[in-house]
């Protein structure tokens, strides 16, 4: 039994695997496949057998009885599901095999209808975005603090968030991420308690936040502090396959569940990968047994890296001594995100350096800071691999500080509904030709994929000298119809 903060964890047997255990029963089986997938426990693809190996292959399966069904589960899954539930303190859970981006839009889909506010910070995902697009509401942005200094976006202030609910006491739901993918967490207690005061459902994006749920030395999680939605990206530091996923639900949305479910299947996908389910199945167990142990681990890492890195010359790997107890609430002690412009280089171009030269793979640059994420897989040679990468980088390439530009984040001028922008008449002008005019499509650095512009927005010089800035820097530019980012859609 953990317990956290009063929450109870683990009421159910956590040794349980129920899907892992079906499929290594229906492995011994030897079924003789007459259905889909056309590989048939690999036999017909030999290349991809040998890459992929053929254990993988032969759990590569249909829905079939004895291995339940994601679109409308009653065995197995549905048994795993309520582990994970319990596990991560939620009231429901659904598996997600289209990434978190389809819990981040069934969230805004189950709660909003056309013409509907939603409260976020502009700061969001694009996934985000695009259940704007999807759902036809209309988002009140709030403005995220900026930390001048490190040149990234905050939080959402209380303050803010209270003025934001004040001006639109009619809004569905306040939006808002935990952590950022700079570690920055907001004061998500009282933003719930806000929200719920108002009426309004609180919908959490907790892409980066799995370990949340299973360490006391780290911010409260979306379910702790009482939220009605989060999704929760369980491969990205809990070790399931990429494109796994959860979206859990708190007690208040339990006569809504299967609303949120069918909300679901409109999207995800009728042919779930039992890869990536058996991934969620086994990542939760070995999490709701061993994450405390195992994020403790992962803490110290991160706080010898960062010490070890403020040591070097033209490095601040930042940490919870940023944190002011508003927007910058607390800090994710599992990022390592490190500031560069005292040594004259960009986030951009260490990230560029550190794959280049010394295979050495982080997560993102931008103007200012490179991010490396810590988690479950790390090891103590690979973070002193990457302190003494970083040491040589400053001595081989460091050179008068610059001026940096801030901001990742840049105040929108919003001048049409997204989704009336998005399916607006549209003409494709020079990217340099388009200030004034109105987006209808996204542009982004991608990682981390945080739209620069977005449908409905105005063209500024601010946006056009941030993206001109980021391209010269190194940066991948993404979301835009022309691949190379060099012509823009704007409303005709």
């Amino acid at each position: 039994m953990n317990d956290k903060d009063g929450i109870p964890f683990n009421k159910l047997d956590q040794n349980k695997a129920p899907l892992l255990q079906a499929l290594t029963e229906y492995r011994k089986m030897r079924m003789v496949s007459f259905d889909v997938p056309g590989h048939k426990q690999g036999r017909g693809n030999e290349e991809l057998t040998r890459f992929l190996g053929k254990d993988c292959l032969s759990v590569d399966v249909n829905s079939m009885k004895m291995l339940d069904n994601l679109i409308h589960p009653t065995g197995v899954i549905l048994e795993a599901e309520q582990l994970a539930a319990d596990a991560f303190g939620a009231d429901k859970c659904f598996f997600m095999v289209n990434g978190t981006t389809s819990a981040v839009q069934a969230m805004i889909m189950s709660t909003c209808l056309p013409g509907d506010k939603i409260i976020m910070p502009r700061n969001v995902h694009r996934s985000a975005v695009n259940a704007l697009v999807l759902t036809r509401a209309l988002p009140v942005y709030v403005n995220p603090s900026l930390d001048l200094e490190l040149g990234i976006p905050l939080g959402m202030s209380v303050d803010d968030v209270r003025q934001a609910i004040k001006e639109n006491p009619d809004a569905k739901a306040v939006l808002l991420n935990n952590p950022t993918y700079y570690g920055v967490c907001p004061n998500i207690r009282e933003i719930v308690r806000l929200a719920h005061d108002a009426g309004m459902r609180v919908l959490v994006d907790e892409a980066h936040g799995t370990h949340f749920y299973f360490s006391d030395d780290l911010p409260a999680s979306a379910m702790e502090a009482g939220a009605d939605m989060a999704a929760v990206s369980l491969h990205k530091t809990g070790g399931s396959l990429t494109q796994s996923s959860l979206l859990l639900l708190g007690p208040e949305m339990r006569e809504e569940a299967g609303y949120v479910h069918q909300i679901i299947n409109l999207t995800q996908t009728t042919s779930a990968s039992y890869l990536l389910l058996s991934s969620l199945d086994i990542t939760r167990r070995n999490l709701a047994l061993r994450g405390k142990e195992t994020y403790k681990r992962v803490i110290d890492y991160a706080d010898y890296a960062r010490c070890e890195i403020n040591e070097l010359e033209g490095y601040y790997a930042f940490g919870a001594e940023r944190c002011d107890g508003d927007a910058f609430y607390a800090f994710d002690s599992c990022k390592l995100p490190v500031h560069t412009r005292a040594m004259g280089l960009s986030g951009f171009e260490v990230y560029d350096i550190l794959r280049d030269d010394y295979s050495i793979q982080v997560e993102f640059g931008d103007m200012g800071n490179f991010l490396a994420i810590l988690s479950v897989g790390d090891r103590s040679v690979a973070i002193e691999r990457l302190i003494a990468a970083l040491g040589d980088i400053n001595t081989r390439f460091a050179s008068l500080p610059e001026g940096m530009l801030v901001n990742e984040y840049i105040e929108p001028i919003l001048a049409m509904a997204p989704t009336e922008a998005f399916y607006a008449n549209y003409v494709r002008m020079p990217l340099e030709e388009c200030k004034g005019r109105i987006s209808t499509e996204s542009i982004m650095c991608y990682p981390p994929g945080i739209p620069i512009l977005a449908p409905g927005e105005l063209v500024t010089d601010e946006v056009l000298t941030y993206i001109r800035q980021a391209k010269e820097h190194g940066s991948q530019m993404t979301g835009t119809e022309d691949p190379t980012v060099e012509q823009l859609c704007v409303v005709k």
